[in-house]
């Protein structure tokens, strides 16, 4: 069991009982999957960027990245059905909590002139989607030797029905949201 993992048994799922007078255990929203995604349009004209970006997504997210391609033609775009476009991975389980660790004690305070996350990532169904402007926040990623620096959403889907209660559980698993 991760240390986060831990920490919502613990501590994060009596807070939850408490505040949303939930009558089982069951009830409590916990975490389903983290969703991470690079988009990458110069991507198909150059096939090394999209070399270069799955290689730092499978060393951020500890596990395969996927090679995400174009599913209609894009005239305007000089795009062509089947070409890629990005890459992509979902993570469950031990890794994901790991991730989400990850995220908000070592990434999320490296960012400069950090002062918390909006809130307004929330879809209404308790899912938070976050934009990242730099995948060098990571550890993982050494700034001298990255060529080219490039964003990534992460999406936390929660098994919340609200966002009030999304919120509220990832603001107590520690996520820096703005106050």
């Amino acid at each position: 069991m991760t240390r986060l993992n831990k920490i919502y048994k613990d501590n994060v799922v009596p807070a939850l009982q408490k505040e949303f007078q939930y009558k089982g255990p069951m009830q409590v929203p916990g975490l389903e999957k983290i969703s991470l995604n690079i988009g990458l349009g110069e991507a198909s004209s150059n096939n090394k960027i999209l070399e270069d970006a799955v290689v730092a997504l499978t060393a951020i997210a500890g596990q395969k990245a996927v090679v995400t391609r174009a599913k209609k033609s894009i005239a305007a775009f000089k795009l062509r059905e089947g070409m890629p476009i990005g890459c992509r991975v979902t993570l469950r389980g031990k890794v994901m909590w790991d991730f989400l660790d990850k995220l908000v004690n070592f990434a999320l305070p490296r960012v400069r002139d950090f002062r918390g996350i909006p809130d307004r990532g929330f879809d209404g169904r308790g899912n938070f989607t976050l934009g990242i402007k730099e995948h060098t926040i990571f550890p993982e990623m050494e700034a001298d030797r990255v060529d080219n620096a490039f964003g990534m959403n992460i999406t936390i889907v929660t098994t919340a029905s609200s966002d009030k209660e999304g919120k509220f559980l990832l603001d107590q698993l520690g996520m820096p949201f703005k106050k």
